[in-house]
């Protein structure tokens, strides 16, 4: 059981039966939470070039390892909000339609192809790209795809282009890929291998499928992170029942679709109404009536509460340091392989979703972080000091911001030192022995099944 995401939408002022919106354009970020302009954040919609912190060091620093843990991209809703017409989303790829990208019409050309590749169990007969003229429930849409290419393409010309972490003639070693078995995350992974790597060949393409969400593979038996998880899924219930205004609209929404209130709020309309307000359609309506930006205010209202709260009562941050402790421990033992002088595995790509990089942003103490937007990515370098050889660094990137000295482990540093990167031996410890101590615990084992006190 993990939790669910609760996503936000947008507002324009337009009549709600108008059948297309327009976006007003953004300019610079508000003083305060506006829910229209953290839902064009969430929604991620390729415009302008991206600037971006990832490959910035000292120049006597060296580049050693890059490890990236991205969500997915933009997708069409995994709920419909009964007794509406689906949002008209088209899945085909088409790339003389907006948003596009240069290397879009290359990329399905390649992707045709790929027999070559190795694929773990089901990814082999998923689809290497979407390809319906309505979207399918969860489907990467073109815009998931392109917020991909972009990602490749950016960290191309950082890591490849600027610093040279992979040759021309490099092997299927010096990767490690692995996906989750969800068309939109296994294509959400090749759309970015496509454009970043020096020369995209399907032989040297070896996807593993990771069916846990968590990405906890062997080490997913923790009683007690499901007791935490349960716990603050009870906090989210609790605060949900006492916001009256929440459960007016439900009831409005409810009488608009023509359906018991209770069935409603059980379709996750907010997952729905997003992809209306991403793709710029307007929503839905029925004889009763149109579902409305006033609507979203309120369930955005109360999900910026939430997300206080969350942080308050530390409930999230207990699961998030079980959930995460597995795949954390993965980095930190690959990391110092390399920093050792191990040279394959230097670039990692797990891809994932909202439900994955939540709880690792959370457990690694990065409180300020915004909710994962579609096509997330989550950077970890490893830097080598050119000046002394044995000494290794990391730097933590969010969405392309700099966000080590965030982190709960290296905070402190930050005050004493004059490099503007976290030494490894901080990394480690975090996740190899001070994870545990809120637990009264000395590993993860013992975490999981001592009880709560």
């Amino acid at each position: 059981v993990h939790l669910i995401p609760v996503n936000p939408v947008r507002e324009d002022g337009l009549n709600p039966k108008s059948r297309k919106r327009i976006m007003p354009d953004l300019l610079t970020e508000p003083p305060v939470i506006d829910p229209v302009y953290e839902a064009h954040v969430y929604c991620n919609i390729p415009t302008i070039a991206e600037r971006s912190m990832e490959g910035h060091a000292p120049h006597y620093f060296k580049l050693v390892s890059v490890q990236v843990l991205i969500r997915h991209g933009d997708r069409y809703p995994l709920y419909a909000i009964p007794k509406t017409k689906r949002p008209d989303i088209d899945c085909m790829l088409v790339p003389s339609r907006k948003p596009s990208h240069p290397q879009l019409e290359a990329f399905i050309k390649h992707m045709s192809k790929g027999s070559a590749a190795q694929m773990d169990g089901s990814l082999s007969s998923l689809p290497h790209f979407p390809s319906h003229s309505l979207c399918e429930m969860g489907e990467l849409t073109q815009t998931g795809v392109v917020q991909h290419l972009r990602n490749g393409q950016l960290l191309r010309e950082i890591y490849i282009n600027k610093h040279k972490l992979l040759p021309g003639d490099w092997t299927a070693k010096q990767l490690y890929l692995e996906t989750t078995g969800k068309s939109r995350t296994l294509q959400s992974a090749l759309a970015l291998l496509y454009t970043f790597l020096p020369d995209f060949d399907w032989k040297k393409i070896n996807m593993r499928h990771q069916w846990s969400t968590i990405f906890c593979s062997a080490s997913c038996d923790c009683p007690m992170r499901n007791h935490y998880l349960e716990e603050e899924q009870r906090r989210q219930y609790s605060l949900r029942v006492k916001n009256n205004n929440l459960e007016k609209i439900y009831v409005d929404m409810a009488k608009i679709v023509g359906i018991p209130t209770r069935q409603l709020r059980a379709s996750n309309p907010i997952d729905s109404l997003l992809c209306y307000f991403c793709h710029n359609v307007s929503f839905p309506c029925t004889k009763a009536g149109c579902i409305g930006m006033e609507h979203f205010k309120v369930i955005k209202r109360h999900q910026l509460e939430d997300e206080r709260e969350r942080q308050q009562k530390k409930l999230y941050f207990l699961y998030a340091l079980l959930a995460t402790h597995p795949l954390l421990n993965q980095t930190v033992n690959r990391l110092q392989r390399i920093a050792e002088g191990k040279k394959e595995e230097v670039f990692v790509l797990y891809s994932a979703h909202d439900v994955t990089l939540s709880p690792v942003l959370s457990a690694l103490g990065i409180t300020e972080a915004r909710f994962p937007r579609f096509a997330a990515r989550l950077v970890f370098e490893l830097w080598q000091d050119g000046k002394r050889p044995k000494e290794h660094f990391i730097r933590i990137l969010y969405n392309g911001a700099d966000v080590t000295f965030q982190t709960s482990f290296c905070k402190d540093h930050y005050k004493r030192s004059n490099k503007p990167m976290c030494p490894l031996e901080k990394f480690v410890d975090f996740v190899k022995r001070d994870m545990f101590l809120i637990f009264n615990s000395t590993s993860y084992y013992d975490a999981c099944h001592r009880r709560a006190l």
